[in-house]
């Protein structure tokens, strides 16, 4: 806003400039996302019905909690309730087995690799080259992924994988087996572990790495100068420090492991029909809505968006620093006791 000052010169503000520029994202983000969200909201609580017009022409009405009694429960325990509810406990089984079998290894891999790239001691050449290579995986979409270990490993005889292993004398391996072969766990499920773990290692390295890099170099050398080994300075100086870009690190994770749909779904349905250990919760969703059941896969979304948030929050208070915050309390404390002692110096006119 233009203004006038005494001596007559005009100050001119170019705030609505910057509101112009920024303006599309919001209105993107209004009509794309924060709309379809609220409408998935209100969809939870309705149901399909018919509207007698014709077979085909249905509308949504209120329905209540219904939907989540019958996700969450089973509703009043009859049959076709029942099979929802229990598709919904198995769904959600499978993706968090699906995320945790992929996001440890990964993290640890992760780590190791951030470590040894940002370690000024260790000279290796090519370190730019490394570097490239590990992120490349991420850069590649999940559906075109899918597609490429389908296409290499699945249970046919004449999948690439089976092919190379008949060369050698080794018989056709079933790699998309849900038959229990590792702590109850098939080929499918662990052909998706490695998947996924190959996908993201690169982006969750570099964020490792961005960590490390802005921890001071001075504690680096005063660790040293007092003769820590490089495990002490890993876990005395190094972990301790990452700690922030852990968390991150764990609850993006968390969020989009608890979201995965593209590459179980895609390798699943190789074979034709998706696998039942690889349908997730996102899969589930995809289901009830292809079936015009909106309220199921409504009820659905919403209950996994409050499962993610007190997760992502459980997370987040296991990984609060304890120390800033009984700093905090002592401060705001000695606040309390100068502001009591002001008060009472008041009371005594001078």
């Amino acid at each position: 806003m233009a203004s006038t000052s005494k001596g007559g010169v005009k100050s001119i503000s170019y705030a609505k400039y910057g509101y112009m520029f920024i303006a599309p994202f919001f209105i993107f983000y209004f009509i794309f996302s924060l709309m379809p969200l609220i409408q998935v909201f209100v969809m939870a609580f309705t149901k399909t019905a018919e509207t007698g017009k014709s077979i085909l022409v249905t509308e949504q009405v209120f329905n209540g909690l219904k939907n989540f009694d019958i996700v969450l429960f089973g509703g009043d325990g009859n049959f076709g309730h029942m099979a929802i509810h229990n598709k919904f406990v198995e769904a959600f089984k499978n993706t968090v087995v699906l995320w945790i079998g992929n996001f440890i290894p990964q993290i640890l891999l992760s780590l190791l690799l951030a470590v040894w790239f940002t370690d000024s001691k260790i000279k290796i050449r090519g370190k730019g080259v490394f570097k490239v290579i590990v992120y490349m995986p991420n850069i590649i979409t999940a559906a075109s992924v899918a597609a490429l270990f389908g296409a290499m490993f699945s249970s046919a005889d004449t999948c690439a994988a089976n092919q190379v292993l008949g060369k050698i004398g080794i018989g056709p391996i079933d790699f998309l087996s849900v038959e229990s072969s590792f702590f109850g766990i098939g080929n499918a499920v662990k052909l998706v572990w490695f998947m996924q773990c190959w996908m993201w290692f690169g982006n969750t390295t570099l964020m490792l790495m961005s960590g490390i890099m802005g921890i001071s170099e001075s504690l680096f050398e005063a660790a040293d100068i007092d003769g820590a080994n490089s495990r002490q300075v890993f876990f005395k100086v190094t972990l301790p420090l990452l700690k922030p870009m852990m968390l991150y690190t764990l609850i993006t994770s968390l969020i989009g492991g608890l979201q995965m749909y593209d590459v179980p779904t895609i390798l699943g349905a190789v074979g034709g029909e998706p696998v039942t250990v690889l349908r997730t919760v996102t899969f589930l969703i995809s289901y009830h809505y292809n079936k015009f059941n909106y309220g199921y896969s409504g009820a659905i979304s919403v209950t996994l968006f409050i499962i993610t948030a007190i997760l992502g929050s459980v997370v987040f208070f296991m990984y609060r620093d304890k120390d800033e915050i009984r700093k905090k309390k002592q401060l705001k404390k000695l606040k309390a006791q100068a502001k009591a002692r002001a008060k009472g110096l008041g009371d005594f006119g001078i």
